[in-house]
């Protein structure tokens, strides 16, 4: 087998990190984003197709080799690299190798996945990443068979894998369809498994779908769906719970579990309020009662804000 994209990308962004989404590694501070062509999945909903569906050689328009990646990173003081767009599994071996590359320069690696992986793999991939965001595209078996072609239980394997067996910061994301995955009983039967199998500080996002590619005959997501699973998420004692893809500053911002008092307020990807400090272990803590916020942090949060950079990396 030969990957054919090793060292060639679908282009190159500086994202906030806040849009992979990640809450609570960095907050505020601005990432290089890049993916391949193709995908080991094939989600009808797919909203960067182009890419992922892709089996054209001429998607792959920019190149990179890995350390030229991690001094661009360094370049433009980004504190980050994420493997985003289409799924870093199926180009493993430049993502491990940008991956090493990077810590070597102080850059950390962030994976923007699926979780379908098998074990061998998973293992590998995995060992060279700081960050995940895993994206539980439902949760039922029917819904990954007819709608993405693949399996449900690879995917809650790889998000037990990452709690039990590694210290990668990980949240998840859950994209809502209407009429597809959006019944309150699916919503409670997953927030239930996240907490009998994860714990109650694993961050999910609940974001909202707009029509694409072959499910273009589907509406957009009701904000009032996502604000209605983010209330069965913190029913179950799940501690952090978002809402994405709209503006809603209760949904957006990272709120206190046990005073109730708001930690980061945002709009959207913008980091308005910051109210979490240090303690003596260096732990992040809510500034009210002193309580500690899971997640990376640092003392301040970065300013990067909602800005999306395109650039070029080899001139």
């Amino acid at each position: 087998m030969v990957l054919t994209s090793y060292g060639r990308s679908s282009g190159f962004c500086i994202d906030p990190i806040e849009k992979k989404p990640l809450n609570h590694f960095l907050p505020g501070t601005p990432v290089l984003s890049f993916g391949t062509a193709g995908c080991n999945l094939a989600c009808k909903f797919c909203q960067n197709w182009d890419m992922s569906k892709s089996r054209e050689i001429d998607t792959l328009a920019d190149q990179a080799l890995p350390n030229d990646l991690a001094d661009k990173a360094v370049s433009l003081s980004c504190r980050s690299l994420a493997f985003t767009y289409n799924d870093p599994v199926i180009f493993l071996e430049y993502a491990i190798d940008v991956a090493q590359a990077a810590h070597d320069k102080g850059i950390k690696a962030v994976a923007v996945s699926a979780g379908y992986i098998c074990q061998k793999p998973r293992e590998v991939f995995f060992k060279y990443m700081d960050a995940a965001n895993i994206d539980l595209k439902a949760f039922t078996e029917s819904f990954y068979k007819k709608i993405c072609g693949g399996s449900l239980q690879p995917v809650l394997e790889t998000l037990k894998y990452l709690k039990e067996e590694t210290n990668v910061w990980f949240e998840i994301t859950n994209l809502i369809i209407p009429d597809e995955n959006d019944s309150e009983s699916e919503i409670n039967d997953m927030c239930q498994w996240i907490v009998e199998n994860l714990g109650c500080s694993i961050p999910i996002h609940f974001t909202a779908f707009h029509p694409d590619w072959k499910m273009q005959n589907h509406d957009h997501t009701p904000a009032q769906t996502l604000k209605k699973a983010r209330e069965i998420a913190l029913s179950y004692g799940i501690k952090f719970a978002y809402t994405g893809n709209i503006i809603d500053e209760n949904g957006n911002s990272t709120w206190c579990h046990n005073c109730h008092k708001m930690l980061i307020k945002r709009r959207y990807y913008e980091i308005l309020e910051w109210h979490i400090t240090q303690n003596a272990n260096n732990e992040a803590t809510c500034s009210n009662c002193g309580t500690r916020v899971e997640g990376v942090f640092e003392a301040n949060h970065g300013d990067w804000g909602t800005n999306r950079v395109p650039i070029k990396i080899m001139m």
